[in-house]
């Protein structure tokens, strides 16, 4: 079932419950406005189709690909000529037409069956994103449709000497002629842990173009195609065992003209800050598919394993750390539901997506290691794939935004406690 053909649900509008039993006067029947906690009916057919695509591939497929750091390219292709990887771009430019809480359905689906992605949290979520608000006419003709097909965009913007603090970044774009900021630009600098280079059309690079009145760093944003001339990549070998491959790169007067900038020359917090809230809803749907997906692995062989003639998932020393692991991806999925349904109602959904990232790592981290205690050695061995599920989990409580960060943001945005770096 391709997203197109899925029933929409206009954003603001509302589910209504399954009809029952009149309310008794007075009583507090669902609200007729506002979130509602029962999903669009089209998400559980999204969910179920992308599933089923997935199941196909498998935690066995996945952890073979991860030991030899080799994308899974199969999978994205099938999903993406199912329409799936499209599912927010506009309609106009050959996507579903949707928002983030339904690509969130796609990237926690394929985790759910043991397939994470990760390059839907940078192509389809980070990049779809930005363009789609702040490209121009041109860069969304030429990019938005290879996108809704599958075609991928890598994002760099992490340095080795600028991590989370994006002030630092050191990269430059200084234009060719400065007389002319019009002309072409030359971007020189070095990027750090940068996914799916190799598998991708072009980079959204984050560059500083100058200093703004107060001092800081005015960025803007470039496409960089990834055979360009002075643009040089090398893989990072990671002891983490995931398909997605790293890199550093290396831009040597790398040169794009200024119709390669999203959002214009120097605008670009702007655009970089919309494409961060999708980035951390797509991060947290991996991983409460990622949870999803052990619990239910650990809760199988918790059934079956039978010592001294019973079923381990008897022993409350099993059964209790994995229905903990359960409340706590369950309570993520649901902070999840929340920050996407904030953004695709264009709401203020910072804190929401700052807390459902951190609440759905925590969440995956611990659902992985109780799936690996309850296994026993067999969480170890190879067949099972838990080892390489792991390492994406604990991945993505580091990246795309770390916990910390994410804590520093609550206690200075939400507590309004003194800034602490």
């Amino acid at each position: 079932m391709r997203p197109s053909a899925v029933h929409r649900t206009r954003r603001g509008d509302t589910v209504s419950a399954p009809s029952g039993p009149a309310q008794p006067a007075g009583s507090a029947g669902p609200s007729s406005s506002g979130y509602q906690f029962l999903p669009p009916p089209e998400h559980a057919e999204i969910r179920a189709a992308v599933r089923q695509i997935s199941a196909g591939h498998g935690i066995t497929e996945y952890a073979a690909r991860g030991r030899k750091s080799a994308p899974q390219t199969q999978l994205w292709a099938e999903l993406a000529d199912a329409g799936f990887l499209g599912v927010n771009v506009p309609e106009q430019f050959g996507g579903g037409g949707m928002g983030m809480s339904e690509l969130a359905v796609v990237a926690e689906g394929a985790a759910s069956v043991g397939c994470p992605l990760l390059l839907t949290l940078v192509s389809c979520a980070i990049n779809v994103e930005i363009l789609a608000r702040h490209g121009s006419a041109e860069q969304q003709q030429e990019w938005l449709p290879k996108l809704a097909a599958g075609r991928k965009l890598a994002f760099a913007i992490t340095e080795p000497d600028a991590g989370s603090n994006s002030h630092q970044i050191a990269t430059t774009a200084k234009p060719v002629d400065p007389g002319d900021p019009a002309g072409d630009w030359l971007i020189s600098g070095q990027k750090y842990y940068i996914s799916g280079v190799d598998e991708s059309d072009a980079i959204l690079t984050v560059t500083r173009t100058g200093t703004d009145e107060r001092g800081r760093a005015e960025m803007t944003l470039f496409l960089v195609p990834v055979d360009a001339d002075q643009l040089t990549a090398h893989r990072i070998d990671v002891a983490a065992q995931i398909p997605d491959r790293q890199f550093t790169l290396f831009y040597d007067d790398v040169r794009v003209p200024a119709s390669a900038a999203v959002g214009g020359i120097g605008t670009g917090f702007r655009p970089l800050f919309d494409g961060l809230n999708p980035e951390r809803i797509a991060s947290a749907a991996l991983c409460v598919g990622i949870g999803r997906y052990a619990l239910d692995a650990a809760a199988d062989y918790a059934r079956n394993r039978q010592v001294w003639g019973t079923p381990i998932g008897a022993h409350q020393g099993v059964s209790h750390p994995l229905a903990q692991a359960k409340i706590n991806v369950e309570l993520a999925a649901l902070a999840l539901s929340r920050a996407a349904w904030l953004h695709d109602n264009k709401l203020d959904a910072a804190e929401a997506c700052n807390m459902a990232k951190a609440a759905a790592a925590d969440a995956a981290v611990a659902a992985v290691d109780a799936a690996i205690q309850a296994h026993g050695g067999n969480g170890l061995a190879q067949e099972y794939g838990l080892m390489q599920l792991y390492g994406m989990a604990r991945l993505l409580r580091i990246a795309p935004v770390s916990k910390e960060m994410v804590l520093n943001y609550v206690a200075q945005h939400t507590l309004k406690l003194p800034r602490s770096y």
